[in-house]
Order: C-alpha cells, then structure tokens, then sequence
C-alpha cells in the first residue's frame, strides 16, 4: 500500500475530509469531524487505524508491522506500517473497520446528516 492509494480510499468515503492539524506530515481523515484515519508521509510510511481492541491484539500477533497506535490510545489503535507484508486488501479492510467504529460511535443526528450526504 502506498499513501497516495490510502489517501484516495479514505477520501472516497462519504462524510470524509482530509487536514493537515497536526503539521504538514500528517494527513488526517475525519468523518464527521471524527479522526479515523492518520496517514504518516515520513519514512517509513505508516498509517494509524482505529480498531476493536480484541481485533487490534489478533492484528499485531499476526503482522510484525503492526504495533500499537503511535500517540494514540493503545487499546484501540494500531499504528500499520507500509513495509509490504500487510496485502493492500486487508488495509482496505482495516480502514474500513476504522471508519465503521467511528461512525457508529456518531451521534443519531450525525449519522443522519451522513445517511443524507450518501
């Protein structure tokens, strides 16, 4: 995976928008002006994905490039490293559990705003 493919995964989900809050080298994806998504464009290049805890364990056993989110709450995020041992798919799939986990966690107002973006 490289960021440019993360970048257009995220952008191309409803409610999502891209900023840079924390310095040029971070890319950040909000849905809803929720953080779901930190994409790192330092090298090596790494991305920090929301996860269910018990899913995030099960992740970093498997893949040595996983370890928990960098500056992030350890329980639920992991921090995936672009070092081409995880399948491009599985990231995709792993940006989309972290999308889904925090839209989910969206108040009924939000998520309603987002159901009407759709």
């Amino acid at each position: 995976m490289d960021t440019e493919k993360v970048r257009n995964y995220c952008l191309q989900k409803a409610g999502v928008t891209e900023g840079t809050p924390f310095g040029e080298d971070v890319l950040v994806y909000k849905v809803m002006g929720k953080i779901f998504c930190l994409l790192s464009l330092d090298t090596p290049f790494s991305v920090n994905l929301k996860c269910d805890p018990e899913l995030a364990v099960e992740m970093r056993e498997k893949y040595e490039s996983v370890q928990p989110g960098y500056h992030m709450n350890k329980t639920h995020w992991n921090t995936v490293t672009f070092d081409g041992s995880v399948p491009d798919k599985i990231i995709q799939e792993w940006i989309d559990h972290s999308y889904l986990i925090v839209v989910s966690g969206l108040s009924k107002k939000l998520r309603a705003a987002l159901n009407e973006n759709q």
